[in-house]
Protein backbone atom coordinates (compact mmCIF):
# COMPACT_ATOMS: atom_id res chain seq x y z
CA UNK A 1 0.00 0.00 0.00
CA UNK A 2 1.31 3.08 -1.23
CA UNK A 3 2.11 5.40 2.26
CA UNK A 4 2.25 8.66 0.15
CA UNK A 5 6.34 8.69 0.49
CA UNK A 6 8.52 8.22 -2.33
CA UNK A 7 12.46 8.52 -3.25
CA UNK A 8 12.10 10.20 -6.62
CA UNK A 9 12.07 13.87 -7.21
CA UNK A 10 8.88 15.62 -7.93
CA UNK A 11 8.55 17.63 -10.54
CA UNK A 12 8.42 21.18 -10.20
CA UNK A 13 4.87 22.63 -8.61
CA UNK A 14 3.13 24.92 -11.27
CA UNK A 15 2.60 27.90 -9.27
CA UNK A 16 -1.68 28.40 -8.35
CA UNK A 17 -3.46 30.93 -10.89
CA UNK A 18 -4.17 33.24 -8.21
CA UNK A 19 -0.52 33.10 -6.94
CA UNK A 20 0.58 34.64 -10.71
CA UNK A 21 -1.99 36.94 -10.45
CA UNK A 22 -1.70 37.79 -6.89
CA UNK A 23 1.87 37.03 -5.96
CA UNK A 24 3.30 40.75 -6.98
CA UNK A 25 4.31 43.56 -4.94
CA UNK A 26 1.57 45.73 -6.89
CA UNK A 27 -1.61 43.27 -6.60
CA UNK A 28 -0.61 41.51 -3.55
CA UNK A 29 -1.72 44.70 -0.72
CA UNK A 30 -4.94 44.77 -2.94
CA UNK A 31 -5.80 40.97 -2.32
CA UNK A 32 -4.60 41.17 1.63
CA UNK A 33 -6.72 44.64 2.16
CA UNK A 34 -9.42 42.78 0.75
CA UNK A 35 -9.30 39.87 2.67
CA UNK A 36 -8.78 41.50 6.10
CA UNK A 37 -11.97 43.56 5.82
CA UNK A 38 -13.70 40.39 4.88
CA UNK A 39 -11.66 38.55 7.64
CA UNK A 40 -12.11 41.65 10.51
CA UNK A 41 -14.98 43.53 10.16
CA UNK A 42 -17.82 41.34 10.49
CA UNK A 43 -19.65 42.03 14.03
CA UNK A 44 -17.72 45.70 14.60
CA UNK A 45 -21.03 47.11 15.19
CA UNK A 46 -23.32 44.38 15.91
CA UNK A 47 -21.30 42.35 18.82
CA UNK A 48 -21.72 43.83 21.92
CA UNK A 49 -18.76 44.16 24.71
CA UNK A 50 -17.13 41.32 25.38
CA UNK A 51 -16.48 41.32 29.60
CA UNK A 52 -14.61 41.29 31.08
CA UNK A 53 -10.96 43.25 29.34
CA UNK A 54 -12.57 44.63 26.75
CA UNK A 55 -15.10 47.36 28.38
CA UNK A 56 -12.13 48.10 31.37
CA UNK A 57 -9.92 49.41 28.30
CA UNK A 58 -13.00 51.21 26.74
CA UNK A 59 -14.34 52.76 30.00
CA UNK A 60 -11.26 53.71 30.82
CA UNK A 61 -11.35 56.04 27.67
CA UNK A 62 -14.25 56.91 28.19
CA UNK A 63 -13.32 58.46 31.22
CA UNK A 64 -10.23 59.94 30.21
CA UNK A 65 -12.67 61.99 27.04
CA UNK A 66 -15.13 62.92 30.38
CA UNK A 67 -12.37 64.11 32.67
CA UNK A 68 -9.87 65.72 30.25
CA UNK A 69 -7.03 63.57 32.08
CA UNK A 70 -5.58 61.94 29.81
CA UNK A 71 -2.45 60.73 32.56
CA UNK A 72 -3.88 59.07 34.97
CA UNK A 73 -6.21 55.64 33.57
CA UNK A 74 -8.88 55.05 35.87
CA UNK A 75 -12.19 52.53 35.83
CA UNK A 76 -14.66 54.71 38.03
CA UNK A 77 -12.60 55.66 40.92
CA UNK A 78 -10.34 53.02 40.98
CA UNK A 79 -6.62 53.17 39.31
CA UNK A 80 -6.03 51.17 36.72
CA UNK A 81 -2.24 50.83 37.06
CA UNK A 82 -1.76 47.44 34.81
CA UNK A 83 -0.93 48.60 31.27
CA UNK A 84 0.23 52.13 29.60
CA UNK A 85 -1.34 54.77 28.42
CA UNK A 86 -0.97 54.11 24.16
CA UNK A 87 -4.31 52.15 23.28
CA UNK A 88 -6.17 54.79 25.23
CA UNK A 89 -4.29 57.50 23.39
CA UNK A 90 -5.29 55.66 20.26
CA UNK A 91 -9.05 55.05 21.16
CA UNK A 92 -9.35 58.39 22.60
CA UNK A 93 -8.13 59.59 19.32
CA UNK A 94 -10.63 57.62 17.58
CA UNK A 95 -13.32 58.94 18.90
CA UNK A 96 -12.23 62.96 18.50
CA UNK A 97 -11.27 61.88 14.96
CA UNK A 98 -14.79 60.14 13.94
CA UNK A 99 -16.84 63.30 15.40
CA UNK A 100 -18.14 61.55 18.52
CA UNK A 101 -18.07 62.23 22.27
CA UNK A 102 -17.55 60.20 25.28
CA UNK A 103 -20.82 58.51 24.36
CA UNK A 104 -19.39 56.90 21.44
CA UNK A 105 -20.74 53.75 20.42
CA UNK A 106 -18.41 50.63 21.14
CA UNK A 107 -17.17 50.33 17.15
CA UNK A 108 -15.97 53.50 17.60
CA UNK A 109 -13.35 52.55 20.02
CA UNK A 110 -12.98 49.02 18.62
CA UNK A 111 -11.24 51.23 15.52
CA UNK A 112 -7.77 51.14 16.93
CA UNK A 113 -7.92 47.55 17.16
CA UNK A 114 -9.29 47.16 13.64
CA UNK A 115 -6.89 48.88 11.99
CA UNK A 116 -4.04 47.59 13.83
CA UNK A 117 -4.94 43.43 12.96
CA UNK A 118 -5.29 45.14 9.06
CA UNK A 119 -1.78 46.61 9.85
CA UNK A 120 -0.30 43.47 10.72
CA UNK A 121 -1.11 41.84 7.76
CA UNK A 122 0.42 44.45 5.52
CA UNK A 123 3.65 44.44 8.15
CA UNK A 124 3.82 40.61 7.72
CA UNK A 125 3.92 40.85 3.71
CA UNK A 126 6.98 43.70 4.08
CA UNK A 127 8.40 41.52 6.84
CA UNK A 128 8.24 38.65 4.84
CA UNK A 129 9.84 40.23 1.54
CA UNK A 130 12.90 40.43 3.87
CA UNK A 131 13.30 36.84 2.88
CA UNK A 132 11.28 35.75 -0.04
CA UNK A 133 9.55 37.01 -3.47
CA UNK A 134 6.34 38.89 -3.12
CA UNK A 135 4.63 35.37 -3.98
CA UNK A 136 5.93 34.04 -0.58
CA UNK A 137 5.20 36.86 1.53
CA UNK A 138 1.30 36.98 0.25
CA UNK A 139 1.41 33.72 2.00
CA UNK A 140 2.60 34.47 5.22
CA UNK A 141 0.17 37.74 5.28
CA UNK A 142 -2.06 35.68 4.45
CA UNK A 143 -1.37 32.73 7.28
CA UNK A 144 -1.56 36.11 9.84
CA UNK A 145 -5.19 37.09 8.20
CA UNK A 146 -6.68 34.42 8.64
CA UNK A 147 -5.49 32.86 11.83
CA UNK A 148 -8.58 32.29 14.55
CA UNK A 149 -6.65 34.51 17.03
CA UNK A 150 -6.05 37.83 14.93
CA UNK A 151 -9.98 37.66 14.08
CA UNK A 152 -10.84 37.74 18.01
CA UNK A 153 -7.99 40.46 18.45
CA UNK A 154 -9.38 42.82 16.17
CA UNK A 155 -12.99 42.83 17.24
CA UNK A 156 -11.60 43.33 20.79
CA UNK A 157 -10.80 47.37 21.93
CA UNK A 158 -7.80 46.07 23.73
CA UNK A 159 -3.82 46.51 23.46
CA UNK A 160 -2.91 43.02 21.79
CA UNK A 161 -4.15 43.75 17.78
CA UNK A 162 -1.71 47.15 18.21
CA UNK A 163 0.89 45.58 20.28
CA UNK A 164 0.77 42.42 17.35
CA UNK A 165 1.28 45.21 14.29
CA UNK A 166 4.40 46.98 16.62
CA UNK A 167 5.95 43.66 16.83
CA UNK A 168 6.08 42.59 13.15
CA UNK A 169 7.34 46.34 12.19
CA UNK A 170 10.09 45.88 14.46
CA UNK A 171 10.83 42.13 13.84
CA UNK A 172 10.98 43.42 9.81
CA UNK A 173 13.28 46.06 10.12
CA UNK A 174 15.54 43.86 12.49
CA UNK A 175 15.16 40.86 9.89
CA UNK A 176 16.91 43.85 7.11
CA UNK A 177 19.49 44.69 9.34
CA UNK A 178 20.62 41.29 10.40
CA UNK A 179 20.56 40.17 6.60
CA UNK A 180 22.80 42.84 5.60
CA UNK A 181 25.75 41.46 8.01
CA UNK A 182 27.44 44.80 7.54
CA UNK A 183 28.18 47.35 10.79
CA UNK A 184 27.10 50.28 8.22
CA UNK A 185 25.01 52.37 9.94
CA UNK A 186 21.41 50.96 8.63
CA UNK A 187 19.22 54.77 9.77
CA UNK A 188 15.96 54.30 8.32
CA UNK A 189 15.46 51.04 9.46
CA UNK A 190 17.25 52.03 12.96
CA UNK A 191 14.67 54.83 12.92
CA UNK A 192 11.85 52.46 12.21
CA UNK A 193 12.96 49.42 14.72
CA UNK A 194 13.31 52.22 18.11
CA UNK A 195 10.12 53.24 16.77
CA UNK A 196 8.76 50.73 17.05
CA UNK A 197 9.91 48.91 20.01
CA UNK A 198 8.63 51.99 21.71
CA UNK A 199 5.36 52.03 20.77
CA UNK A 200 5.20 48.57 21.78
CA UNK A 201 6.01 49.54 25.10
CA UNK A 202 3.22 52.45 25.83
CA UNK A 203 1.26 49.78 24.68
CA UNK A 204 1.60 47.04 26.50
CA UNK A 205 5.18 47.42 28.25
CA UNK A 206 8.05 44.97 28.27
CA UNK A 207 6.32 42.49 26.11
CA UNK A 208 7.02 43.38 22.90
CA UNK A 209 10.17 44.09 24.34
CA UNK A 210 10.93 41.14 25.18
CA UNK A 211 10.23 39.21 22.11
CA UNK A 212 11.78 41.40 19.85
CA UNK A 213 14.93 41.71 22.54
CA UNK A 214 15.01 37.67 22.49
CA UNK A 215 15.15 37.19 18.75
CA UNK A 216 18.16 39.63 18.77
CA UNK A 217 20.12 37.68 21.45
CA UNK A 218 18.88 34.31 19.42
CA UNK A 219 20.37 35.61 16.22
CA UNK A 220 23.31 36.55 17.87
CA UNK A 221 23.87 33.33 19.73
CA UNK A 222 23.07 30.79 16.84
CA UNK A 223 25.05 32.91 14.53
CA UNK A 224 27.57 33.48 16.82
CA UNK A 225 28.14 37.22 15.70
CA UNK A 226 27.87 40.68 17.48
CA UNK A 227 28.79 42.89 15.67
CA UNK A 228 26.16 42.92 13.01
CA UNK A 229 23.41 44.83 16.12
CA UNK A 230 25.77 48.19 15.35
CA UNK A 231 23.46 48.53 12.13
CA UNK A 232 20.92 49.19 14.30
CA UNK A 233 22.47 52.08 15.89
CA UNK A 234 21.86 51.11 19.63
CA UNK A 235 23.58 53.93 21.14
CA UNK A 236 21.23 56.47 19.21
CA UNK A 237 18.43 54.37 18.96
CA UNK A 238 17.87 53.92 22.65
CA UNK A 239 18.46 57.38 23.28
CA UNK A 240 15.66 57.80 20.98
CA UNK A 241 13.51 54.98 22.16
CA UNK A 242 14.06 56.94 25.78
CA UNK A 243 12.91 60.37 24.23
CA UNK A 244 9.75 58.59 23.03
CA UNK A 245 8.26 56.68 26.00
CA UNK A 246 9.65 58.74 29.07
CA UNK A 247 7.51 61.91 28.84
CA UNK A 248 4.40 59.65 29.76
CA UNK A 249 6.09 57.93 32.13
CA UNK A 250 7.50 60.29 34.04
CA UNK A 251 4.03 62.45 33.86
CA UNK A 252 2.22 59.37 35.61
CA UNK A 253 4.86 58.52 37.98
CA UNK A 254 4.81 62.19 39.19
CA UNK A 255 0.77 62.27 38.88
CA UNK A 256 0.69 58.35 41.06
CA UNK A 257 3.27 59.23 43.02
CA UNK A 258 5.01 56.26 41.78
CA UNK A 259 2.21 53.74 42.43
CA UNK A 260 1.62 53.25 38.56
CA UNK A 261 5.23 51.25 38.97
CA UNK A 262 4.44 49.24 41.86
CA UNK A 263 1.20 48.14 40.64
CA UNK A 264 1.77 47.61 36.69
CA UNK A 265 5.27 45.91 37.63
CA UNK A 266 4.92 44.83 41.41
CA UNK A 267 1.09 42.87 40.85
CA UNK A 268 0.10 43.01 37.50
CA UNK A 269 3.84 41.78 35.65
CA UNK A 270 4.91 40.14 38.60
CA UNK A 271 1.84 38.36 39.59
CA UNK A 272 1.18 36.80 35.81
CA UNK A 273 4.47 35.72 35.77
CA UNK A 274 4.62 33.63 39.49
CA UNK A 275 1.24 32.56 39.83
CA UNK A 276 -1.95 32.68 37.76
CA UNK A 277 -4.10 35.64 37.69
CA UNK A 278 -7.98 35.75 37.73
CA UNK A 279 -8.18 32.18 37.21
CA UNK A 280 -6.12 31.71 34.23
CA UNK A 281 -3.00 29.65 35.56
CA UNK A 282 -1.50 26.30 33.66
CA UNK A 283 0.96 24.66 33.30
CA UNK A 284 3.86 24.40 30.79
CA UNK A 285 3.10 23.22 27.33
CA UNK A 286 -0.32 24.55 27.48
CA UNK A 287 0.55 27.49 24.64
CA UNK A 288 1.77 24.46 22.20
CA UNK A 289 -1.29 22.91 22.02
CA UNK A 290 -3.67 25.97 22.33
CA UNK A 291 -1.61 26.91 19.17
CA UNK A 292 -3.36 24.42 16.94
CA UNK A 293 -6.46 26.23 17.55
CA UNK A 294 -5.92 29.66 17.71
CA UNK A 295 -3.24 29.62 14.83
CA UNK A 296 -5.36 27.44 12.67
CA UNK A 297 -5.18 27.20 9.95
CA UNK A 298 -1.36 27.15 10.18
CA UNK A 299 -1.05 24.66 12.12
CA UNK A 300 -1.61 21.80 9.75
CA UNK A 301 0.41 23.58 7.17
CA UNK A 302 3.03 23.47 9.26
CA UNK A 303 3.09 19.59 10.00
CA UNK A 304 2.73 19.30 6.09
CA UNK A 305 5.99 21.48 6.07
CA UNK A 306 8.27 20.07 8.93
CA UNK A 307 10.56 17.93 6.74
CA UNK A 308 11.11 20.63 4.44
CA UNK A 309 11.91 23.12 6.88
CA UNK A 310 14.35 20.56 8.97
CA UNK A 311 15.91 20.14 5.58
CA UNK A 312 16.67 24.06 5.21
CA UNK A 313 17.38 24.70 9.01
CA UNK A 314 20.50 26.19 8.05
CA UNK A 315 19.01 28.88 6.18
CA UNK A 316 18.72 32.59 7.22
CA UNK A 317 14.82 31.94 7.14
CA UNK A 318 14.50 29.15 9.24
CA UNK A 319 17.18 30.70 11.51
CA UNK A 320 15.63 33.78 12.03
CA UNK A 321 12.06 32.09 12.15
CA UNK A 322 13.84 30.16 15.04
CA UNK A 323 15.19 32.72 16.89
CA UNK A 324 11.83 34.70 16.93
CA UNK A 325 9.91 31.80 18.00
CA UNK A 326 11.76 29.43 20.55
CA UNK A 327 13.24 31.85 23.12
CA UNK A 328 9.65 33.53 24.15
CA UNK A 329 7.67 30.42 23.71
CA UNK A 330 9.89 29.27 26.31
CA UNK A 331 9.06 31.96 28.48
CA UNK A 332 5.45 32.22 27.73
CA UNK A 333 5.43 28.65 28.69
CA UNK A 334 6.99 28.91 31.89
CA UNK A 335 5.13 32.17 33.22
CA UNK A 336 2.14 31.20 35.14
CA UNK A 337 -0.61 32.89 33.78
CA UNK A 338 -1.42 31.67 30.46
CA UNK A 339 -3.79 33.17 27.82
CA UNK A 340 -4.53 31.88 24.18
CA UNK A 341 -3.70 35.77 23.00
CA UNK A 342 -0.26 35.41 24.89
CA UNK A 343 1.80 34.13 22.12
CA UNK A 344 0.11 35.90 18.98
CA UNK A 345 3.91 37.93 18.84
CA UNK A 346 5.26 34.40 17.55
CA UNK A 347 2.80 34.14 14.49
CA UNK A 348 4.54 35.19 11.66
CA UNK A 349 7.70 33.44 13.03
CA UNK A 350 5.92 30.47 11.89
CA UNK A 351 3.97 31.51 9.06
CA UNK A 352 7.42 32.52 7.36
CA UNK A 353 9.40 28.40 7.11
CA UNK A 354 6.11 27.35 6.59
CA UNK A 355 4.87 29.36 3.31
CA UNK A 356 8.84 29.41 2.15
CA UNK A 357 8.07 25.41 2.06
CA UNK A 358 4.53 25.54 0.05
CA UNK A 359 6.24 27.26 -2.65
CA UNK A 360 9.01 24.19 -2.56
CA UNK A 361 5.90 21.86 -2.86
CA UNK A 362 5.57 20.84 0.68
CA UNK A 363 2.89 17.79 1.06
CA UNK A 364 3.87 16.40 -2.54
CA UNK A 365 5.55 13.76 -0.64
CA UNK A 366 4.88 13.61 2.72
CA UNK A 367 3.85 10.55 4.45
CA UNK A 368 0.08 9.55 4.65
CA UNK A 369 0.04 9.51 8.31
CA UNK A 370 1.09 13.06 8.22
CA UNK A 371 -1.35 14.17 5.75
CA UNK A 372 -4.44 12.33 7.58
CA UNK A 373 -3.43 14.55 10.68
CA UNK A 374 -2.73 17.67 9.02
CA UNK A 375 -6.39 17.33 7.49
CA UNK A 376 -7.92 16.64 10.51
CA UNK A 377 -6.24 19.46 12.06
CA UNK A 378 -7.91 22.08 8.89
CA UNK A 379 -11.11 20.32 8.78
CA UNK A 380 -11.50 19.63 12.68
CA UNK A 381 -12.38 24.12 13.53
CA UNK A 382 -14.49 25.36 10.97
CA UNK A 383 -16.84 21.63 11.38
CA UNK A 384 -16.69 22.15 15.06
CA UNK A 385 -17.93 25.89 14.89
CA UNK A 386 -20.40 24.92 12.26
CA UNK A 387 -21.80 22.31 14.45
CA UNK A 388 -22.05 25.28 18.09
CA UNK A 389 -23.53 27.56 15.24
CA UNK A 390 -26.68 25.24 15.29
CA UNK A 391 -26.55 23.56 18.94
CA UNK A 392 -25.46 26.14 21.08
CA UNK A 393 -28.51 28.74 20.30
CA UNK A 394 -30.34 25.43 21.20
CA UNK A 395 -28.44 24.52 24.57
CA UNK A 396 -29.17 28.36 25.32
CA UNK A 397 -33.13 27.65 24.57
CA UNK A 398 -32.90 29.64 21.50
CA UNK A 399 -33.52 29.43 17.95
CA UNK A 400 -30.17 29.41 15.49
CA UNK A 401 -29.73 31.78 13.76
CA UNK A 402 -31.07 31.11 9.70
CA UNK A 403 -28.32 33.09 7.81
CA UNK A 404 -25.10 32.36 10.60
CA UNK A 405 -26.20 28.64 10.60
CA UNK A 406 -26.09 28.68 6.62
CA UNK A 407 -23.23 30.55 6.33
CA UNK A 408 -20.97 28.59 8.70
CA UNK A 409 -21.96 25.77 7.57
CA UNK A 410 -20.72 26.28 4.23
CA UNK A 411 -17.99 27.49 5.90
CA UNK A 412 -17.14 23.59 6.99
CA UNK A 413 -17.72 22.49 3.52
CA UNK A 414 -15.16 24.88 2.19
CA UNK A 415 -12.67 23.60 5.31
CA UNK A 416 -13.69 19.82 4.03
CA UNK A 417 -12.09 20.46 0.46
CA UNK A 418 -9.61 22.40 1.64
CA UNK A 419 -8.55 19.31 4.09
CA UNK A 420 -9.43 16.80 0.98
CA UNK A 421 -7.08 18.96 -0.97
CA UNK A 422 -4.05 19.02 1.83
CA UNK A 423 -4.54 15.38 2.10
CA UNK A 424 -3.61 15.13 -1.71
CA UNK A 425 -0.99 17.78 -1.45
CA UNK A 426 0.85 19.88 -3.03
CA UNK A 427 -0.38 21.54 0.65
CA UNK A 428 -0.44 25.35 -1.59
CA UNK A 429 -3.46 24.25 -3.46
CA UNK A 430 -5.37 24.21 -0.30
CA UNK A 431 -5.18 27.44 0.68
CA UNK A 432 -7.95 29.20 -1.48
CA UNK A 433 -10.57 26.63 0.07
CA UNK A 434 -9.44 27.36 3.29
CA UNK A 435 -9.42 31.19 2.53
CA UNK A 436 -13.13 30.57 1.67
CA UNK A 437 -13.65 28.49 4.74
CA UNK A 438 -12.46 31.18 7.22
CA UNK A 439 -14.18 34.28 5.31
CA UNK A 440 -17.80 32.34 5.61
CA UNK A 441 -16.78 31.16 9.43
CA UNK A 442 -16.00 34.98 9.82
CA UNK A 443 -18.91 36.64 8.76
CA UNK A 444 -21.60 34.15 10.14
CA UNK A 445 -20.40 34.30 13.70
CA UNK A 446 -18.74 37.16 13.75
CA UNK A 447 -21.85 38.65 11.65
CA UNK A 448 -24.73 36.55 12.87
CA UNK A 449 -24.20 33.76 15.12
CA UNK A 450 -22.75 35.63 17.90
CA UNK A 451 -25.01 38.92 17.77
CA UNK A 452 -28.38 36.80 17.91
CA UNK A 453 -27.30 34.92 21.60
CA UNK A 454 -28.99 37.18 23.38
CA UNK A 455 -29.05 35.01 26.46
CA UNK A 456 -24.95 35.78 26.58
CA UNK A 457 -25.63 39.51 26.28
CA UNK A 458 -26.85 40.42 29.53
CA UNK A 459 -24.99 43.67 29.96
CA UNK A 460 -27.15 45.07 26.61
CA UNK A 461 -30.54 43.44 27.58
CA UNK A 462 -30.00 45.39 31.00
CA UNK A 463 -29.51 48.57 29.41
CA UNK A 464 -32.56 47.89 27.16
CA UNK A 465 -34.84 47.44 29.97
CA UNK A 466 -34.21 50.15 32.05
CA UNK A 467 -35.07 52.73 28.78
CA UNK A 468 -38.30 50.66 29.38
CA UNK A 469 -39.50 51.46 32.75
CA UNK A 470 -41.39 54.48 33.08
CA UNK A 471 -40.01 57.83 33.93
CA UNK A 472 -36.14 56.37 33.25
CA UNK A 473 -35.90 56.63 29.38
CA UNK A 474 -33.87 59.38 29.28
CA UNK A 475 -30.30 57.69 29.98
CA UNK A 476 -28.65 60.90 31.06
CA UNK A 477 -30.81 61.66 34.19
CA UNK A 478 -31.74 57.90 35.44
CA UNK A 479 -29.17 57.33 37.96
CA UNK A 480 -28.87 53.08 38.85
CA UNK A 481 -26.69 50.90 41.28
CA UNK A 482 -26.04 47.17 41.39
CA UNK A 483 -25.44 44.62 43.21
CA UNK A 484 -24.08 41.28 42.65
CA UNK A 485 -23.65 41.60 39.15
CA UNK A 486 -20.74 43.39 38.74
CA UNK A 487 -19.78 43.25 35.08
CA UNK A 488 -17.69 45.90 33.60
CA UNK A 489 -19.75 45.95 30.29
CA UNK A 490 -22.53 47.20 32.24
CA UNK A 491 -20.71 50.00 33.66
CA UNK A 492 -19.45 51.07 29.68
CA UNK A 493 -23.11 50.54 28.38
CA UNK A 494 -24.89 52.52 31.29
CA UNK A 495 -22.52 55.22 31.99
CA UNK A 496 -19.55 55.98 34.37
CA UNK A 497 -22.28 57.20 36.86
CA UNK A 498 -23.69 53.54 37.68
CA UNK A 499 -22.55 52.35 40.87
CA UNK A 500 -21.07 48.80 42.43
CA UNK A 501 -22.46 48.63 46.20
CA UNK A 502 -23.69 46.06 48.83
CA UNK A 503 -27.53 45.02 48.36
CA UNK A 504 -28.18 47.30 51.99
CA UNK A 505 -26.65 50.47 50.32
CA UNK A 506 -29.25 49.11 47.25
CA UNK A 507 -31.78 49.83 49.45
CA UNK A 508 -30.98 52.84 51.10
CA UNK A 509 -30.28 54.31 47.64
CA UNK A 510 -33.73 53.48 46.59
CA UNK A 511 -35.28 55.24 49.91
CA UNK A 512 -33.84 58.43 48.89
CA UNK A 513 -35.91 58.12 45.39
CA UNK A 514 -38.44 60.99 45.38
CA UNK A 515 -37.24 63.19 47.95
CA UNK A 516 -38.07 66.82 48.47
CA UNK A 517 -41.19 66.01 46.41
CA UNK A 518 -39.12 65.62 43.32
CA UNK A 519 -39.65 62.47 41.18
CA UNK A 520 -36.17 60.94 40.19
CA UNK A 521 -35.66 57.79 38.40
CA UNK A 522 -33.17 55.42 40.76
CA UNK A 523 -32.96 51.98 40.01
CA UNK A 524 -31.04 49.00 41.74
CA UNK A 525 -30.31 46.28 39.63
CA UNK A 526 -30.05 43.51 42.13
CA UNK A 527 -29.04 39.98 41.37
CA UNK A 528 -30.82 36.88 42.77
CA UNK A 529 -28.18 36.24 45.16
CA UNK A 530 -28.25 39.10 46.59
CA UNK A 531 -31.99 39.61 46.37
CA UNK A 532 -32.60 38.08 49.99
CA UNK A 533 -30.37 40.34 52.09
CA UNK A 534 -31.15 43.52 49.82
CA UNK A 535 -35.03 42.59 50.76
CA UNK A 536 -34.43 42.80 54.29
CA UNK A 537 -32.62 45.50 54.50
CA UNK A 538 -35.53 47.15 52.69
CA UNK A 539 -37.84 46.14 55.30
CA UNK A 540 -35.84 47.02 58.13
CA UNK A 541 -35.93 50.87 56.74
CA UNK A 542 -39.45 50.98 55.68
CA UNK A 543 -38.89 50.55 52.18
CA UNK A 544 -41.24 49.13 49.65
CA UNK A 545 -39.26 48.08 46.60
CA UNK A 546 -41.16 47.16 43.05
CA UNK A 547 -39.50 44.63 40.61
CA UNK A 548 -39.93 46.77 37.04
CA UNK A 549 -38.33 44.23 34.94
CA UNK A 550 -36.62 41.37 35.16
CA UNK A 551 -33.53 40.24 32.71
CA UNK A 552 -32.08 36.70 33.03
CA UNK A 553 -29.41 35.06 31.02
CA UNK A 554 -25.93 33.54 31.09
CA UNK A 555 -23.17 35.59 32.05
CA UNK A 556 -20.62 35.49 29.25
CA UNK A 557 -17.45 35.93 31.75
CA UNK A 558 -17.42 32.58 33.70
CA UNK A 559 -20.88 30.85 32.16
CA UNK A 560 -23.17 31.38 35.83
CA UNK A 561 -26.61 31.89 35.30
CA UNK A 562 -28.13 35.12 36.47
CA UNK A 563 -31.39 36.44 36.98
CA UNK A 564 -31.13 40.77 37.83
CA UNK A 565 -34.30 42.10 39.40
CA UNK A 566 -34.17 45.92 38.18
CA UNK A 567 -35.91 47.47 41.68
CA UNK A 568 -37.54 50.73 42.03
CA UNK A 569 -38.87 52.61 45.38
CA UNK A 570 -42.86 51.70 44.92
CA UNK A 571 -43.91 55.45 46.77
CA UNK A 572 -42.10 57.23 43.92
CA UNK A 573 -42.76 54.99 40.94
CA UNK A 574 -46.26 57.14 40.03
CA UNK A 575 -43.84 60.54 39.70
CA UNK A 576 -41.66 58.44 37.52
CA UNK A 577 -44.85 57.26 35.63
CA UNK A 578 -46.32 60.84 35.35
CA UNK A 579 -43.21 61.65 34.05
CA UNK A 580 -42.67 59.19 31.41
CA UNK A 581 -46.22 60.35 30.10
CA UNK A 582 -44.31 63.85 29.33
CA UNK A 583 -41.39 62.19 27.56
CA UNK A 584 -44.23 60.28 25.25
Amino acid sequence: MDDGSSDTKSTIMRKPIWLKIFGHDITAPLLLLILSLLLFVPGQWTVPPLDRDEPRYTQATKQMLETGDYIDIRFQEQARHKKPVGIYWLQAAAVKLTGHDAEAPLWVYRLPSLIGAVFCVFAAFWMARAFMGPAGAVIVAGFVALSIIVGVEARLAKTDAVLFATVIVAQGALARIWLKATTERAWGLSFLFWTALAGSVLIKGPVGLMVVGLTVLGLMVLKRSFSWFRAASPLIGFVWFLLLVSPWFVAIWIATDGTFFTEAIGRDLLGKVGQGQEGHGAPPLTHLGAMFGVFWPLPAFFLIALPLIWKERASPLVTFAIAWFVPSWIVFELVATKLPHYTMPLLPALALPVAAALLDGAGEQSRKWVRVIAAVLLALPPVGLAAIAFAGPIVLGIWPSPPGAVIVALGAVFGIAAASRLFRGPALYAFPAVTLSAICVAVGIWGFVGPALTPVWVSPRLVAALDEIPGCRDASSRQVVTAGFHEPSFIFLEGTGTRIISPAGAAEFLAKAGAGGQATCRVAAIESREEAAFLAEAKEIDLVPKVRIRVDGLNINGGDEVDIALYQNATATKGAEDGNDEQQ
